[in-house]
């Protein structure tokens, strides 16, 4: 057993207002120079949609993340080392600048220098890469909150898998659909595909809290690595000729500071603790034949902080004390690893990504409250999650590679906490039997809601000083 310890980020998507405010602040921070006008490390998506880039989710196109060979090894997706080596100076397997979108600026100038004439001078749209006049055919967020969903929601590939495997078709008409938003930054993998690719090793893990860097001064713009990342969340500066990615603003954790977008989020739904692993069997739980058991594996590395034979090979691997103490008082263990309400997002790319999500609830309550049923009812939920294939199919395709059956006990929890603190908020007391239904007792199910609902600034970001 190795012992290492990941800085990881969980988000509660019922939590998330689609406001952007995390995406706004991380470009200010981080990318607002030259060459990086279309990079979102941060970005926020509405479900379903084709997310940024477009169908970034089609693998067999983009060809990211891991595979199993023949002989049930691991190899990039993308192409074995002997494909690698011979095709080194072509990476065409890439998003181009059209599956982002072109970004652009408007001729301010233009409305106080126009000479004088008949028509009122108008700002046309300029591209920031050619300086020409541009056309808007596309932006970061143009499906935003499913706008024009009617005509590009069928392009989703995760509704196409749906609807392969449902005769039901999804509807995008507005008072039949459902939606929830994503906001996405690098995962920050255990066992990252990009890394992997990169023919310079300019992109490096960090041994002290696992955090996914590109060394500027290593990286040659090979671009392997964009094709690498499923994710599709390495961007290449086409000024600089170099690859660019979320830093989990690493000079801020240093420092025991939460994230910009973590600080800036006005839900508060995102939280930053410690996970602490066994690096010795992240490529045996990658391994995994079966997708479905990809999230389970991953699981099981996670180590319990509470453990003195973990404790033990922690200070051995020169792992601090503060490091083990936040550990045990992190937020993100207790979502993922004890409750088990928090999944990863994509587990069947065999990355073992570690910014993961507790799903939404919210489509199934909107639906409820549409038909006019009371949506806080135990009763009700559990039956709707149980009879509402096509949002409950969709996440698991989001979340757990198909897997409806821990998505559902998932959304069960979340539902029975709803249903459990609505009896004490009409001045009554916690029903056990609505927590012994989901495998929890009472005071875990308010534990969780405290955590979920009222945590302090300190209680969701627990982050020790490097």
């Amino acid at each position: 057993m190795r012992v290492m310890a990941q800085v990881s980020m969980i988000m509660v998507l019922d939590k998330c207002l689609g406001c952007h405010t995390c995406s706004v602040t991380c470009k200010q921070a981080w990318t607002n120079r030259a060459g990086t006008e279309y990079v979102w490390f941060n970005n926020v998506e509405t479900r379903p949609g084709q997310g940024y880039p477009r169908r970034y989710e089609d693998q067999e196109k983009w060809k990211g993340g891991w595979v199993l060979n023949k002989r049930g090894r691991l190899e990039l997706k993308s192409g074995n080392r002997f494909k690698k080596l011979f095709t080194l100076f072509a990476s065409p397997v890439q998003p181009e600048l059209s599956d982002y979108y072109e970004p652009w600026t408007y001729d301010y100038e233009n409305l106080t220098s126009a000479p004088l004439g008949d028509d009122f001078p108008t700002a046309r749209p300029k591209s920031l890469v050619t300086g020409e006049d541009t056309s808007i055919e596309w932006g970061p967020n143009w499906d935003d909150n499913l706008g024009g969903a009617h005509e590009s929601g069928h392009l989703d590939p995760l509704v196409e898998k749906v609807r392969q495997q449902s005769e039901e078709k999804i509807k995008f008409e507005f008072e039949r659909t459902f939606m929830f938003y994503l906001p996405r930054i690098c995962e920050h993998c255990l066992n990252p595909s990009c890394m992997a690719s990169c023919p310079s090793g300019a992109i490096y893990k960090r041994e002290e809290d696992g955090i996914v860097l590109v060394d500027q001064n290593q990286c040659r713009g090979w671009r392997q690595c964009i094709t690498g990342c499923p994710y599709k969340k390495i961007y290449f500066n086409h000024k600089s000729g170099k690859a660019e990615k979320c830093t989990f603003c690493y000079p801020r954790i240093e420092h025991g500071i939460p994230t910009v977008c973590a600080e800036t989020c006005v839900g508060r739904m995102r939280y930053i603790g410690i996970f602490l692993y066994d690096a010795d069997r992240v490529t045996e739980a990658a391994s995994v034949p079966d997708e479905k058991q990809l999230y389970q594996a991953q699981l099981d590395i996670m180590l319990d902080p509470f453990d003195p034979d973990v404790i033990r090979e922690a200070t051995k691997q020169g792992i601090p004390d503060s490091w083990i103490t936040a550990a045990q008082k992190s937020p993100v263990y207790k979502l993922a690893k004890e409750w088990k309400i928090a999944l990863p997002l994509h587990p069947e790319y065999r990355t073992m990504p570690m910014v993961w999500y507790v799903p939404p609830l919210s489509p199934i309550i909107d639906l409820l409250k549409d038909q006019g049923h009371d949506a806080e009812s135990q009763a009700n939920l559990f039956g709707a999650i149980d009879s509402l294939r096509i949002p409950v199919e969709y996440l698991a395709e989001l979340f757990t590679a198909g897997d409806t059956t821990i998505l559902v006990n998932v959304l069960k929890k979340l539902a029975a906490m709803r249903a459990y603190m609505r009896d004490i908020a009409l001045g009554g007391v916690g029903n056990e039997d609505i927590a012994r239904e989901v495998g929890m007792t009472g005071a875990e199910m308010y534990e969780m809601y405290r955590l979920m609902a009222l945590s302090k600034y300190e209680e969701r970001y627990v982050i020790p000083p490097a």
